[in-house]
C-alpha cells in the first residue's frame, strides 16, 4: 500500500465559526495504481488532494482528525520542514490551470532548474535532465521551449511543462487536480494519453481529481465518489459506472450527455433523494 487516508476531517475557520469541508474521508492507493476522485464542485475533491501534503494554509484550514499514511508515515504528524521531503520528491501535483501555476516572469528552463536544484542539488548536468523530461512529455522542440516564457506557449504545451516539472524528481504518486478542465477536448485527450503512458513507463501511482465521469472510464483502476465532504461510494471503475450502488453516483452518471439524445432535456440531480442517505 502506497497511500492510506483514514477518517480524515478538515474544517475551515470562517466568521461564522468552523465549517466542515471533509467528513471522515477514507481511501487508499496501491503502488502503480490509478485512482479517480469524482464529484461536483464543492464536494471536497481538491481539499482532499491538497490535504495529502498539508498544502492548505492553516489557519483557516484545521486538520481536525484522521491519518494520511504514506508508506507507513503519517504525513499529518510531520512539520512543514519534514514535509518538504515529500512535496515534489515523493508526491507531485499537476493543477487545473497551468498559466497560473507557472511564473510569467521566468523562462521555462529557469523554473525547471529551480525545481531540480530544490530536490536534486547533487546533479551536475541539470539542464540535460530538464531537457530530457521535456522530451519525455512529448515536447519535441525542447530547446525552444526551454528558452520560452509561459505566455509564449499554448495551454496544452503549458500543461505538458507542468507535467514535466512534476516528473523531475520521479515521484511515486502524481496528483492530477482537474488537469484537463481548462483545455479543449482534443488537447484533453492528448494529456490523458500522456498520463496513461507515463504511469505505465514509470510504474507510478496516479490520483486523478475530476468532475467528469466521461474521462474516468478509460483511465482509472478504481473510483472514489465524493459528495459534500464524504466518500459515498468506492470501487473498481467498471463496477461503479455500470452498477452504481449510491443514488448520488447514479445521478452523477445520468447527467453525462449522451450521443443520440439530441433535443432532450439534460438530466439534473435531485438532491432531496441523496441527502437523506448522508450522515450530516
Amino acid at each position: 500500500m502506497l497511500l492510506q487516508v483514514e477518517d480524515l476531517h478538515v474544517h475551515f475557520l470562517t466568521q461564522s465559526g468552523e465549517i466542515p469541508a471533509l467528513r471522515g474521508v477514507s481511501f487508499s492507493i496501491d503502488k502503480a495504481e490509478s485512482v479517480a476522485i469524482v464529484g461536483e464542485s464543492g464536494s471536497g475533491k481538491s481539499v482532499t488532494a491538497l490535504s495529502l501534503t498539508k498544502l492548505l494554509e492553516s489557519p483557516p484550514a484545521i486538520y481536525k482528525k484522521g491519518k494520511i499514511l504514506y508508506e507507513g508515515v503519517d504525513l499529518l504528524a510531520l512539520s512543514q520542514k519534514e514535509l518538504r521531503k515529500y512535496r515534489g520528491g515523493e508526491i507531485a501535483y499537476v493543477f487545473q490551470e497551468p498559466s497560473t501555476s507557472l511564473n510569467p516572469v521566468y523562462s521555462i528552463g529557469f523554473q525547471l532548474l529551480e525545481a531540480i536544484e530544490l530536490h536534486q542539488p547533487h546533479l551536475k548536468d541539470k539542464k540535460s535532465v530538464g531537457l530530457e523530461v521535456l522530451e519525455k512529455v512529448g515536447i519535441v522542440d525542447s530547446q525552444r521551449v526551454w528558452k520560452s516564457y509561459p505566455h509564449e506557449l499554448s495551454g496544452g504545451m503549458q500543461q505538458r511543462v507542468m507535467i514535466a516539472m512534476a516528473l523531475l524528481c520521479k515521484p511515486k504518486l502524481l496528483v492530477a487536480d482537474e488537469p484537463t478542465t481548462a483545455l479543449d477536448v482534443t488537447i484533453q485527450a492528448q494529456i490523458l494519453e500522456l498520463f496513461a503512458k507515463i504511469q505505465k513507463d514509470l510504474a507510478m501511482s496516479v490520483l486523478l481529481i475530476t468532475h467528469n465521469f466521461g474521462i474516468v472510464k478509460g483511465f482509472s483502476d478504481r473510483v472514489v465518489v465524493m459528495f459534500r465532504g464524504q466518500v459515498v461510494e468506492e470501487g473498481p471503475t467498471e463496477k461503479v459506472i455500470y452498477s452504481p450502488s449510491h443514488p448520488y453516483t447514479k445521478a452523477l452518471i445520468d447527467c453525462v450527455p449522451r450521443l443520440g439524445e439530441k433535443g432532450k432535456r439534460l438530466r439534473a440531480i435531485d438532491y432531496s433523494l441523496i441527502e437523506s442517505s448522508l450522515n450530516l
